[in-house]
């Protein structure tokens, strides 16, 4: 069941949806304009966003902002064709690689036995649209490379790109001052590799830039928004992982012994999860 929350004066939210991979959507709600935060899996999933928001007195965005390529952050796109739509070069430049693909059965089962889409993704697409297979990949308006800063008229959205072992095109939104930093999905492993896995290198690099923002409240794109001690505890946890990762030369058996060793305790299942997929991405 999704339900529409508020935080602080000027964001609102979706909750997600496991089963047909529907990630939070973001709305920012300016003096003079709206900002919402990636487009969804389908056009029924940021029109239900959208038809939510109206019974709120809550106006259509005017611009559209993507955090990434993957397909349940962008599939919606088609349905919000009177915004901008903003994404990094990068984004634009991998979403065009989709512009060829057929979303059949057929066509996403052959993909996922060449190895080139994942079981998860091709199933969620399957429950998403079990209807009507109406997917249209429409291209981002505007583009930009880095940083760029959106005045929505008393808040402000700064948009960076952050990279990431799950996508490297990854874009976080910065709500300035509601003191709001949109994760989407970077802060999640790689999901499109043999194995799922974290590599030290883009791991260490996305947090040494997440940290760099003045945040209060972090936004999860499948989870939820958590604190900043809550964020704090998830980069330790990343941090020590791939410090004993570098060290044990990607030996999970003694990354886990020196873990439980420094913790004074057993490891819980997401520890020994991120354990997993750094060895695999060592």
């Amino acid at each position: 069941m999704q339900t529409i929350k508020k935080i602080g004066v000027r964001f609102w939210y979706q909750t997600p949806v496991s089963e047909t991979d529907r990630p939070i959507l973001g709305m920012v709600v300016g003096n003079d304009k709206t900002l919402i935060i990636d487009a969804g899996n389908s056009e029924a999933h940021a029109q239900y966003f959208l038809h939510e928001l109206s019974k709120r007195q809550v106006s259509k965005p005017n611009i559209v902002v993507l955090t990434h390529w993957h397909w349940d952050h962008i599939f919606g796109l088609s349905s919000l064709s009177e915004a901008i739509s903003i994404s990094s070069n990068q984004t634009k430049h991998e979403m065009e690689k989709l512009i060829p693909l057929s979303w059949s059965d057929d066509a996403l089962n052959e993909r996922v036995k060449e190895g080139t889409e994942i079981e998860f993704c091709a199933s969620a697409i399957k429950k998403e649209f079990a209807n009507h297979r109406n997917i249209q990949i429409t291209l981002p308006d505007l583009t930009f490379e880095n940083r760029i800063e959106i005045d929505l008229g008393g808040i402000t959205c700064i948009l960076q790109q952050v990279g990431g072992d799950h996508a490297i095109d990854s874009v976080v939104v910065f709500i300035k001052e509601e003191k709001i930093l949109f994760l989407g999905d970077c802060i999640y492993p790689d999901i499109f590799s043999a194995k799922r896995k974290y590599t030290i290198e883009k791991t260490l690099a996305l947090l040494d830039v997440l940290e760099t923002f003045d945040a209060d409240t972090y936004v999860l794109s499948h989870w939820k928004p958590i604190s900043k001690a809550e964020f704090n505890d998830e980069v330790n946890l990343l941090r020590t992982i791939a410090k004993f990762t570098d060290k044990f030369s990607g030996d999970g058996m003694n990354i886990k012994k020196e873990y439980e060793k420094q913790l004074m305790r057993e490891l819980n299942e997401d520890e020994i999860e991120v354990i997993e997929y750094f060895v695999n991405g060592f």
